[in-house]
């Protein structure tokens, strides 16, 4: 993982206002790291950091947006994860409203993990991240060698 993050930012619909509220409190460190949302989230994102910034976009501003999750959102940024090519998860879920991919997100936090994939849920845990020591630094993280279990014979 090198010092430049590459971070997913996800929210669900009734979990979109804590993201924005927590962008506009962490859009300087945000600037300058890969962004990765999906669908409005992404559109959310960016309108928060150039608001907060003054109304111009910021030197160092990158965000890729993927679909709608709905659309096949998480499933592209849990592609993105097994390829490499995501360091942090920041996923404000709404845990208390049914949502029609739910399927998706449960795939999207077990491929986070089984990828060993630095995870936030909630706005704490996100600042909990955020704050690490590790989070400016080139990290080498640790993924499991799952060798044995695509060699393995099949019934």
């Amino acid at each position: 993982m090198n010092k430049e993050k590459r971070i997913a930012l996800v929210a669900h619909d009734n979990m979109k206002q804590d993201l924005a509220e927590w962008v506009r409190y962490n859009w300087k460190t945000l600037v300058g790291h890969k962004l990765i949302c999906t669908g409005t989230t992404g559109k959310m994102v960016h309108e928060t950091i150039v608001e907060e910034a003054g109304g111009v976009v910021p030197r160092g501003l990158e965000i890729h947006r993927l679909k709608s999750g709905p659309l096949g959102g998480d499933q592209q940024l849990g592609a993105l994860i097994s390829e490499g090519e995501v360091d942090i998860v920041i996923f404000f879920w709404d845990p208390m409203s049914p949502q029609p991919h739910d399927v998706d997100v449960k795939a999207l936090l077990r491929i986070a993990v089984l990828y060993n994939i630095p995870m936030a849920c909630n706005r704490s845990s996100a600042d909990f991240l955020i704050s690490s020591s590790l989070f400016d630094r080139e990290y080498k993280q640790q993924v499991r060698d799952y060798s044995s279990y695509l060699s393995r014979a099949l019934p």
